[in-house]
């Protein structure tokens, strides 16, 4: 029986905060990849990978992932949405700024908070975290509002990939607490979902004619691999094992970090300013944090 938590503690949000910084990077890793490696194909590579690395983890760790247990039919479900969520993200790039998208994307926690409660009541958010939830949002808008200005003609269709991907994000959250897999392994979980994917990925990719190909630079390799390693297998189990023990709706206000670490990174790594904005953003987003997973006081 698992024994849950009602509230997240240091652990927790150790593992939080060092998820959403590498999610953070991995927006850098396939920006500066995708001109070489095309984004399904490179998304196929990357998929491929994990479940390999997770197969081998699994066998180690004697973790049985075949056995007859009843999560298929949610396991399928899983997977599609998550293999759905990463088509959208890939196609949205295509016709929208990875700024546009990425604020979109991460309406994900809305959609959790609010449909998960009425499967699991516990998970259900008071007004002042809902508020927190708001102001965390609305942090993350507004460090990315100097990118709003500039429109193109195909961007509607970006943006409404991108409010579906965050669709589909939270409607894994919800599949994931609500089906068979609340009681499965984090690692079952998990293969399902980049087990899935890895099958759409390669299809999706051969009917929009993209290239498929091995002979790619050192720095491209060395990109697909850490999404491969860190980003698709080890802080993918991290998600899921977080999930299986912790409040669904409190850790997904942590994702609001993601895209303002893409942003810090970005200072850091290609030598683009630190504003006085993306500094504002990130005390709204942390104060958002602090909100949502506040205790309610006892009477």
């Amino acid at each position: 029986m698992i024994q849950r938590k009602t509230h997240l503690d240091s652990l927790a949000i150790g593992l939080l905060i060092a998820c959403c910084a590498f999610w953070g990077l991995q927006q850098i890793l396939i920006k500066t990849t995708v001109a070489e490696v095309p984004p399904l194909w490179q998304a196929t590579v990357r998929m491929v990978g994990a479940v390999v690395l997770l197969w081998l983890w699994c066998l180690w760790r004697r973790v049985p992932l075949f056995e007859r247990d009843g999560t298929l039919p949610g396991g399928l479900l899983v997977g599609l949405l998550f293999a759905g969520e990463f088509a959208c993200i890939y196609l949205g790039l295509q016709h929208t700024s990875a700024s546009r998208l990425t604020v979109f994307l991460y309406t994900a926690p809305f959609w959790v908070s609010l449909l998960l409660p009425r499967w699991v009541p516990a998970e259900r958010l008071r007004g002042l975290q809902w508020l927190g939830l708001g102001i965390a949002f609305a942090a993350v808008l507004f460090a990315f509002s100097e990118g709003f200005g500039h429109s193109s003609s195909g961007q509607l269709l970006g943006d409404a990939m991108a409010i579906v991907g965050g669709m589909l994000w939270g409607l894994t959250t919800l599949a994931l607490r609500t089906t068979r897999l609340a009681t499965a392994s984090a690692e079952k979980a998990l293969f399902y979902q980049v087990a899935v994917t890895a099958a759409v990925c390669p299809l999706l990719s051969l009917a929009l004619g993209e290239s498929w190909g091995f002979s790619y630079s050192a720095w491209a390799w060395t990109s697909i691999g850490l999404q491969t390693v860190i980003g698709a297998f080890a802080s993918y189990l991290t998600w899921m094992w977080l999930l299986r023990h912790y409040p669904a709706t409190q850790m997904s206000s942590f994702s609001f970090l993601t895209p303002l670490f893409a942003l810090v990174f970005g200072v850091v790594l290609l030598g683009e300013p630190l504003t006085l904005q993306l500094m504002l953003a990130l005390a709204g987003v942390g104060l958002g944090i602090v909100m949502v997973n506040r205790r309610k006081a006892r009477p």
